[in-house]
């Protein structure tokens, strides 16, 4: 058995010099920290000065996006779109996915990130490369219609799915639906179908465009939601993403499906200039989850920014300081992702997975250490993790990732020479 030493913190609370025994893949028990000796413990982490969190769950993502940090700056969305990441990703090679989704996880898994749900082309190989870092995975191939885009075609959305259910104990296959205005309403009844009969997650981008709402409209004279709902998908299986342009009738509806909404705040700022409703999307009773988007156009896969640029923005959009408080953010990067991924994981109990970070919170900016979301929230960064946990074995430490027998120096070299 394993135990991690320090203060333990999830959305229910905090218990400071605390031990969480690990057996297996799941949490024992979490026990005063002298209280380990009762049970038969040979590795054990932390010790004063540490903070142990749930790991985070970066619910949506587009990891090997790696590749295009730095491209399309400053433009708007239909543009970036179109003009940039389209022609780029109609260049990819299963080899350059494999690389890119290699740096993109790496990133995210050293920066905190025990889940990614990730939703991309050639979406084999990076559920092969999740499998072989150690990192939890949900993948979907993105499928299109709509668009001529070959490497998104709708018939491998499905053959991915059944290549991969049941193969890999930390990879679940989902469907992957671009958005509401590149697939077809007939195609996205497919979905639906297939996702009823499998019990899977669909996991589809959702009003993140002015151009969306509008073709969406034109197309069938119905809003995304009410879209979504005419194909058969709005349920408790759906993640939607980024929900920037929802109406007051959408979000209302939209909680009343039991679907979650991911929050990518700092992607949509950059983007399109706004973010998603989600103060009202929570009053109506929505699952909130948070998600990095991808590299481009955020610039880094880190969930700690994430979470502090989710609690200023919604306080700024909303002109209100009395919302998205620490505690509610520090929520949506934990069990608000594994409540939408059906996860038994986002808090530190018995019984959970033994999905964990290691924080260092040795450091002054943690200081004086009496409000634990906050410091969190507003004072953490990826680069004070040191030892991420993902089913109950050690994938990261201090640079290293373990699975691969490599550093993050080592991987930055290897594609940097390639």
């Amino acid at each position: 058995m394993k135990a991690l030493v320090g203060t333990v913190v999830d959305w229910e609370g905090f218990r400071e010099n605390a031990a969480v025994v690990i057996d297996g893949s799941v949490i024992r028990d979490v026990v005063p920290a002298d209280g380990i000796r009762q049970y038969d413990v040979d590795e054990v982490y932390g010790g004063k000065g540490y903070l142990i969190l749930p790991g985070l769950v970066n619910a949506h993502t587009h990891v090997a996006m790696a590749k295009f940090r730095g491209l399309g700056e400053d433009v708007p969305i239909e543009r970036w779109l179109s003009d940039v990441i389209w022609p780029a990703e109609l260049e990819w090679t299963r080899e350059e996915i494999r690389r890119w989704a290699l740096i993109g996880m790496a990133e995210a898994l050293s920066n905190g990130s025990t889940t990614v749900n990730d939703h991309y082309f050639f979406a084999d190989e990076i559920a092969k490369t999740a499998s072989e870092l150690g990192i939890r995975a949900f993948v979907g191939q993105t499928v299109m219609d709509l668009v001529d885009f070959p490497i998104a075609e709708p018939a491998e959305g499905f053959r991915f799915f059944k290549r991969w259910e049941g193969r890999d104990e930390l990879v679940t296959p989902i469907l992957a639906p671009h958005a509401t205005n590149t697939v077809s309403l007939e195609l996205m009844r497919e979905i639906g179908e297939f996702g009823r009969e499998r019990n899977a997650l669909v996991h589809v981008h959702l009003s993140q465009s002015r151009s969306e709402v509008r073709e969406v409209k034109q197309r069938y004279g119905l809003s995304p939601v009410e879209y979504l709902q005419r194909a058969g998908v709005l349920h408790e299986n759906l993640i939607g993403v980024h929900g920037i342009y929802l109406d007051d009738s959408e979000v209302s509806t939209y909680a009343k499906s039991g679907a979650t909404l991911v929050h990518c705040s700092m992607s949509m700022a950059k983007l399109e200039g706004r973010i998603a409703p989600i103060i009202e999307l929570l009053e109506n009773g929505t699952n909130i989850a948070l998600g990095n988007d991808s590299p481009n156009p955020v610039g880094l896969m880190d969930m700690f920014t994430e979470m502090r640029f989710a609690a200023v923005l919604n306080k700024a959009w909303r002109k209100r300081t009395d919302v998205a408080s620490a505690r509610d953010v520090f929520r949506w990067a934990t069990l608000g992702g594994a409540m939408a991924l059906k996860l038994k994981a986002g808090l530190i109990k018995p019984g959970y997975l033994a999905d964990l970070v290691l924080l260092n919170a040795r450091k002054p900016q943690f200081l004086p250490g009496e409000n634990p979301y906050s410091h969190i929230v507003y004072s953490a960064r990826g680069s004070d993790v040191e030892m991420v946990m993902v089913n109950g074995e050690v994938v990261y430490k201090n640079g290293i990732l373990l699975k691969l027998g490599k550093t993050l120096e080592e991987l930055w070299e290897e594609v940097r020479l390639s």
